[in-house]
């Protein structure tokens, strides 16, 4: 029997294990869990980190059990790899291994008052005042100011911060604590890709910036230690106990090595709950002028370089799915929006801008929120449902011409995975509205297979071979454009015009109180503008 290697995959709609044949990349068996996402406040999301841990043993016993009906030795695991929900942050005690919050998930909003005060008080108000360290502008989305909302809002949290036994961590830390003993020797570690997400890392140090810490006021002593994408962390300590967890990667990381993206250049969309589009940029970080993040792709061995990609993020990919059928019951399950949508064909007229949790790249713009505009009396949920999925691909082209405009070297195709790509008819949109063909690898379960691939191929564990001439030839289905440009581009258009109208619509007036801004743990303010970086004199 070949050697196995699993991956655990936390999402934020769902979790999942899958375990793969290391020689052929196969999936041999896997299950998964929905997790709930709880909106306690509007603009707000969480999940409680019991619940993701109860998936994650769940799904890793449902799927041994699968194994055990096909007759496949469990023994034959040879190593955890790990991805998830990025930027989701999560605070929990050591010494009794609670959570002391929910964990706030990446796509909520309660930090608004605090980044637009951040940027009011940055040099000429410019949100990407960080950039030079963290390749990200200061935004909702990144833990760093959720993590200042909980030092600044929850007792437990400051409690446990000042009596020393506080950790925080984001997704990939509490599991990786979690099934590594917990309170009784678990491994406290992230890998790059995730900690250059939380705006407390620098991505050309590799390491934690105490600059950065002082800003936001993080005590750098809850801080995870930050490790390379593929080396052994620790070992299973339950399930699977003494199987080494050797791979982390943060999902859209894990995707891009999934799609087997290693070439400067290449460039994969993942259509989960948002949409991420991520272009390999080799060693150097190219930072952009066209509203892309800069982050850490993949570090695959603790000897290896970082490899760096730009990012294209949306908020709302198929979150807006769930939205229909959970807020407006206009669908009964996911799959059947493409029926709907079929029945339709067209929008007629009717566009839907998704900002439910503000804007995302390109615009950065926390003010916006969600419209659906152009209706008429002719409109129904048929047009609806088109609208939505129409709005997915217009956004992944609105994130593939500013990835354009900064390489300078146009894609001339897209690779794409993730949960919402068995929509056929969203995949044939996609490739009608950028004007290139869509290529959908036949085993869509590429941000495992990266996790996996990953923990295989780590020093000690040694079961899987990165090099190219090993990597199994991927099959795949292509979707040519079948429109002309000429609509293409006029749907576009009309689409950046609706975005436009979504603007300014939900503003805060910055106080100094707001969100509890302001307050130090020491009583002296914090957020004051670090020193910028020295700038070059001329060649």
């Amino acid at each position: 029997m070949d050697p196995l290697v699993a991956a655990i995959d936390q999402g934020t709609s769902s979790t999942r294990f899958l375990v793969f044949n290391a020689k052929t990349a196969e999936l041999v068996s896997h299950h998964q869990v929905e997790i709930k996402q709880s909106f306690p406040k509007e603009g707000w999301v969480e999940e409680d980190p019991k619940e993701i841990m109860q998936s994650v043993y769940e799904c890793l016993e449902r799927t041994c059990e699968k194994l055990c009906q096909l007759n496949v030795d469990i023994s034959n695991i040879k190593a955890v790899g790990v991805t998830n929900q990025r930027e989701t942050t999560l605070v929990w005690d050591k010494e009794t291994g609670e959570p002391l919050y929910n964990a706030i998930v990446w796509l909520d909003l309660r930090t608004q008052s605090t980044v637009e005060s951040l940027i009011n008080k940055a040099p000429g108000q410019n949100k990407n005042h960080l950039k030079h360290k963290t390749g990200l502008p200061i935004s909702t989305y990144f833990s760093a100011v959720k993590l200042r909302w909980l030092l600044d809002n929850v007792d437990e949290v400051r409690q446990a911060v000042l009596s020393e036994r506080a950790m925080f961590g984001t997704v990939d830390s509490w599991i990786i604590w979690c099934l590594t003993g917990g309170k009784n020797g678990g491994v406290h570690c992230t890998d790059v890709s995730n900690a250059s997400r939380t705006m407390l890392f620098n991505i050309h140090s590799l390491d934690w910036d105490p600059e950065l810490c002082r800003y936001f006021d993080v005590p750098m002593e809850i801080l995870p230690q930050v490790r390379s994408s593929s080396e052994i962390y620790g070992c299973m300590s339950s399930s699977l106990a003494g199987v080494p967890i050797s791979g982390c990667l943060g999902d859209q990381s894990a995707a891009l090595v999934g799609q087997m993206c290693f070439q400067e250049g290449q460039a994969k969309n993942t259509y989960g709950t948002g949409c991420f589009l991520l272009r390999n940029t080799g060693t150097k970080p190219l930072m952009s002028d066209h509203g892309l993040l800069t982050t850490v792709a993949y570090k695959l061995g603790k000897d290896e370089p970082a490899c760096y990609a730009l990012e294209g993020s949306v908020a709302i990919g198929g979150a807006v799915v769930r939205w229909l059928k959970d807020n407006l019951g206009i669908v009964q399950s996911s799959s059947e929006i493409e029926t709907l949508a079929a029945a339709a064909g067209t929008s007629y007229g009717c566009y839907f801008v998704p900002a439910f949790s503000g804007l995302y790249a390109p615009y950065w713009e926390p003010s916006a929120r969600g419209i659906i505009c152009g209706l008429t009396q002719f409109t129904n949920r048929n047009h609806l449902a088109f609208a939505a999925l129409e709005a997915v691909c217009f956004q992944t082209r609105e994130i593939l011409d500013a990835m354009n405009q900064d390489s300078g070297v146009p894609l001339t195709q897209l690779q794409v995975d993730g949960g919402m790509t068995s929509n056929r008819l969203l995949m044939q949109l996609q490739a009608d509205i950028l004007c290139i063909p869509v290529v959908l690898p036949t085993m869509s379960e590429t941000t495992a297979l990266g996790a996996a691939m990953a923990a295989g191929a780590a020093e000690g564990v040694g079961v899987w071979s990165l090099s190219p001439s090993h990597l199994p030839h991927a099959t795949s289905e292509t979707y040519e454009p079948q429109i002309n440009t000429e609509e293409s581009e006029f749907r576009f258009a009309r689409w950046k015009k609706a975005v436009q109208r979504s603007m300014n619509w939900e503003t805060t007036e910055p106080s100094d109180n707001a969100n509890g801004l302001g307050k130090k743990m020491n009583g002296a303010p914090w957020g004051a503008p670090p020193t910028p970086p020295p700038t070059r004199a001329g060649p």
